[in-house]
């Protein structure tokens, strides 16, 4: 397994630290590898095995453990002296009550604590309320294009658009990199979706209305890279004899959103300078999500590299949203601490008119931040200080 530099790197300066360390991302993108990869730099920094405690809840190990006050005597049991302990909880949210058991053991001990979670609302609710001010947080994604060559032993000229578009279609979870052929990539794939729906989703929120409930997810995930209006599919679903409240489609699209799935993109006013609360975009996690529920999505080439594109972005740890304009749209707005970066994707530049649309998207973006054109061209297509990247050089580049 590759050593995940990039979450490391962000996460290191706080393995001493009383703030909790809260690690979200989707089941399979190799939470629990990276914990162990903190633990083997503890080790490696002299902290004993004796002061390392690590409880992963979907271990049958631990199947005893269920109630909070059941984790809280057995955390007890295992910290009797008075020196610094190092507290690792995988997929805590299964775990009732876990919040107060955390803020307990924070007031009680010496620790420090890293918890996972397969849900993006595990710090809302309780958690907010015990642990306000006390947490810091990380986003953890599949491969990315880098590390999927990486984990294939690829590099250089090895590195073919034919190898982009196998991520493209099979995405980043680590574990299918291990299936010996396409069947067995597509039944491990198949698990992973079926698990996340049922599990995070579906028992989690108690949903009543499962058949519209697959609708709307298979919808979002069938259509990737498209602008959501609640009011369209409200309407839709009108026009096929199912009366459904937008309040209904709002929540079950929050419920899908807090499972990771996927993301869900706000638009960005460029002239305002303010983000938009409607008509965002969604965009799978992983692609090979996409893939099993939608056997022929590898049509929509532009799609898949604009969500691609997207996942990249996140990954690099910036805030991505939907370019607005007055008369158009831009793929992509990046901010990251003061800086700003415009992204459009195409699939091809394939003639002067997608040419002259692609670029011409920055008409009315004044301002002198980089404007990017990301394609698989490999001839630099770059004019009027907008800058042309071919895709594979933009996704191995060093960040």
């Amino acid at each position: 397994m590759i050593k995940r530099e990039r979450y490391l790197s962000r996460i290191r300066g706080f393995y001493h630290s009383d703030l909790i360390k809260v690690i979200t991302g989707i089941r399979r993108s190799g939470k629990s590898v990276l914990l162990t990869q903190i633990r083997e730099e503890l080790l490696e920094q002299g902290i004993a095995e004796s002061q390392i405690l690590y409880l992963n809840f979907e271990d049958y190990d631990y199947s005893f453990i269920r109630t909070g006050k059941d984790l809280h005597e057995y955390i007890k049991e295992k910290f009797v002296t008075s020196e610094k302990y190092y507290l690792f909880l995988d997929e805590i949210q299964t775990i009732p009550d876990f919040e107060r058991v955390i803020n307990s053991i924070r007031m009680k001990f010496d620790a420090s604590i890293f918890i996972t979670g397969s849900n993006g609302k595990l710090l809302s609710g309780e958690m907010a309320t015990y642990l306000s001010g006390r947490t810091v947080s990380f986003r953890m994604y599949p491969f990315s294009f880098a590390e999927s060559c990486e984990m294939k032993g690829l590099s250089g000229e090895d590195i073919t658009d034919e190898v982009l578009m196998e991520y493209m279609i099979w995405g980043g979870l680590p574990q299918r990199f291990q299936m010996q052929d396409e069947e067995q990539t597509k039944t491990f794939l198949r698990d992973v979706f079926d698990t996340i729906v049922l599990r995070d989703v579906v028992q989690r929120a108690g949903i009543k209305d499962i058949d519209l409930f697959n609708r709307l997810l298979e919808y979002l995930v069938c259509n990737p890279s498209q602008i959501f209006s609640v009011s369209s599919v409200s309407d839709y679903f009108l026009s096929v004899n199912r009366k459904v409240s937008k309040e209904t489609i709002y929540n079950y699209l929050e419920y899908i959103t807090a499972s990771l799935i996927v993301e869900r993109a706000s638009r960005y006013d460029i002239r305002g300078r303010r983000i938009l609360t409607k008509m965002g975009k969604y965009y799978l996690t992983d692609m090979g999500l996409g893939r099993i529920r939608n056997p022929g999505f590898k049509l929509e080439m532009g799609a898949l590299l604009e969500n691609v594109i997207y996942n990249e972005l996140l990954i690099r740890g910036q805030e991505v949203y939907v370019g607005k304009t007055r008369n158009g749209e831009i793929d992509f707005v990046s901010l990251q601490d003061q800086n700003k970066e415009y992204y459009q994707v195409a699939y091809y530049l394939y003639d002067q008119k997608v040419i002259d649309r692609e670029f011409g998207a920055y008409r009315e973006v004044r301002d002198n931040y980089p404007k990017y054109v990301i394609s698989f061209d490999k001839m630099d297509f770059s004019r009027d200080g907008i800058i042309h990247k071919n895709v594979i050089s933009f996704l191995l580049e060093e960040c």
